[in-house]
């Protein structure tokens, strides 16, 4: 027999006898390799599934225009290049306009935007039907569906006014001899209020002519059509006051000083505004408890259809990255993309750190704890079992067996258990990281190949230094004092 195959046996010969104080110390090294291993196992795991939780919270990133610049699909594509595909959930695109529904003489806010898009960066979003699916359709935000009476099947007849051909010059540099001017301001119950004017060659009013459609019609309806409130305009130079040679018209006062506000702000226009009128189909209402209940959303062609430009305001981009990848992704965005410049938006990024650091710091803490007491478990079983076998021991040495031998006959059983206890730890580790991520989380983890060897070390690292204390009292035994059966 080799001296390996004697020395295994005396191990396993050691532990059979004292089962019961060797099943003790393998379950505390079980136990602790299990809970180690499972804490690893979520650590490792957890910012992917935190990454997916914080991204139900919303974009945390915008693309926003330069200033002087446009956003259009072309530079949202180039800036969307310098994001890994593979961390890029979703990046929603908005074109924001305000559109007039003259059947009930309101206006809202809408917003352009791809519907694909928004259900990965807007989970949050609670909707009472469906998205829009095809053209000509659109979400209705809870406050306006309130407001209007609409539900999903309904109608709305939306208008955009375009409001200037000239958008770079100001009321100012606008009013010009034999300029066409066109501005538009809310009137009465948020309805918006049109103008058009004519210059004539000294720069003054020539004509003016009003579209009060959104307005109550027994009253600041009846301004485009009241001949003695109009011709009060003619011959007078911008900019007006209500009161200083304009006055209102009775029981129309929010209206008329709508239509002084819409002349002031008036800008020269290329050709005649048309307005352009198109008839939707109301797919869904939607539900955030936020300012999106007070907007109507359309498609990007749809609104493209209405204002005749690709432009677009901002988009939304939600990206699977820590703080320090997010900023690194918006300064290559702002570097390298000539018309956008990127923002991080800040609460959810640095929640989503904060939120790391603390779990990182509890995980550390339980970790250390779960291996301070194990330690403590399995050196006190070894010290029991030194204390046990003194006699045994002592006629060992009183025999000739050297100190290295009593050393390395208990740190093999040590070995031996944290082996054993660091397998069943890691199977039963993922186990139990699996329940807690499918419990809290609400997903599934995958299994990590290298936690079953880090487990197995980790765990006879344990066992290892547990025993040097009992291996110390275990070779400090005088075999004359054993022996007297002192």
């Amino acid at each position: 027999m080799t001296k390996r195959r004697m020395f295994l046996r005396m191990i396993t010969a050691s532990l059979l006898r004292r089962r019961s104080r060797m099943l003790i110390a393998l379950l505390s090294i079980g136990i602790g390799a299990t809970i180690l291993a499972g804490l690893v196992t979520i650590y490792v795991d957890v910012p992917r599934q935190m990454g997916a939780q914080f991204r139900s919270y919303g974009a945390n990133m915008l693309l926003l225009p330069r200033e002087g610049a446009v956003l259009n699909s072309e530079s949202l594509s180039e800036a969307l290049r310098q994001i890994p595909a593979d961390q890029l959930v979703g990046a929603a695109p908005y074109r924001y306009v305000r559109l007039d529904m003259t059947t009930r003489q309101q206006s809202f806010t809408a917003a352009g935007t791809d519907f694909t898009q928004i259900v990965k960066t807007s989970p949050y979003f609670s909707v009472e039907g469906a998205y829009p699916a095809e053209t000509r359709q659109v979400l209705v935000g809870k406050a306006i569906a309130d407001t209007i009476g609409v539900k999903p099947g309904s109608t709305m007849e939306l208008t955009y006014q375009p409001v200037s051909g000239a958008a770079d010059k100001t009321p100012e540099e606008s009013r010009v001899p034999g300029a066409r001017l066109s501005g538009k301001v809310e009137g009465f119950g948020g309805g918006m209020v049109y103008v058009s004017a004519v210059l004539d060659d000294e720069a003054r009013l020539l004509s003016v002519t009003v579209d009060a459609s959104t307005q109550t019609p027994e009253y600041g309806g009846r301004v485009p059509e009241d001949e003695a409130f109009l011709r009060q305009f003619t011959g007078k130079s911008l900019p007006l006051t209500l009161g200083g040679g304009i006055d209102a018209l009775t029981g129309a006062t929010v209206t008329s000083s709508a239509v002084v506000d819409a002349l002031n702000s008036a800008t020269e226009t290329a050709a005649a505004a048309r307005p352009r009128t198109m008839n939707f189909t109301v797919t869904g209402i939607l539900t955030t408890g936020g300012e999106e209940e007070g907007y109507v959303f359309l498609s990007l062609p749809d609104m493209e259809a209405m204002t005749g430009t690709d432009q677009l305001d901002v988009a939304e981009l939600s990206v699977s990255a820590g703080a320090d990848r997010l900023e690194a992704y918006a300064g290559a965005v702002s570097e390298n993309c000539e018309n956008v410049q990127a923002r991080l938006v800040k609460r959810v990024a640095r929640s989503e750190a904060s939120v790391l650091e603390k779990l990182t710091a509890l995980v550390f803490l339980v970790t250390l704890v779960v291996l301070l007491l194990t330690m403590i478990c399995v050196s006190t079983t070894m010290m029991a079992v030194v204390s046990e076998r003194r006699r045994e021991i002592g006629l060992r040495k009183a025999l000739g067996a050297s100190d290295s031998s009593i050393r390395a006959e208990f740190l093999g059983e040590g070995l031996f258990l944290g082996l054993l206890g660091g397998v069943m730890g890691a199977v039963l580790g993922f186990v139990f990281a699996q329940v807690v991520s499918v419990n809290v989380f609400g997903s599934s983890i995958t299994f990590q190949p290298l936690l079953l060897p880090a487990a197995v070390i980790v765990s006879m690292a344990i066992a290892a230094a547990s025993c040097l204390l009992p291996i110390k009292h275990a070779v400090a035994i005088d075999p004359a004092v054993v022996l007297k059966g002192e």
